[in-house]
């Protein structure tokens, strides 16, 4: 198992701790935030493929901001898989 910490920007969570085994998620944890939202996404993408999770939350946007904390999850795993040769 890997973990990342990824650096939120243009939400209210100021961080995601990101835990893969291989390209599935373990375990996704913000820092800051909407907590109980956010408790939700975690449940929801456990076990999830990552390109799974890209696809289903690239491009949702937080009111009239540009992003979102699940779309900052997406742009993360979209940095981890440019970046990493062991996450396929």
């Amino acid at each position: 198992m890997q973990e990342y910490t990824y650096k939120t920007k243009g939400t209210c969570s100021q961080a995601i701790k990101i835990t893969l085994n291989g390209d599935t998620i373990e375990s996704v944890k913000f820092l800051g935030g909407c907590n109980g939202n956010l408790q939700g996404i975690d449940k929801l993408v456990h076990g999830m493929k990552i390109d799974d999770v890209i696809s289903r939350l690239t491009g949702i946007r937080c009111g009239f901001k540009p992003t979102s904390c699940p779309d900052q999850l997406a742009q993360a795993l979209i940095e981890i898989k440019a970046n990493k040769t062991d996450v396929t």
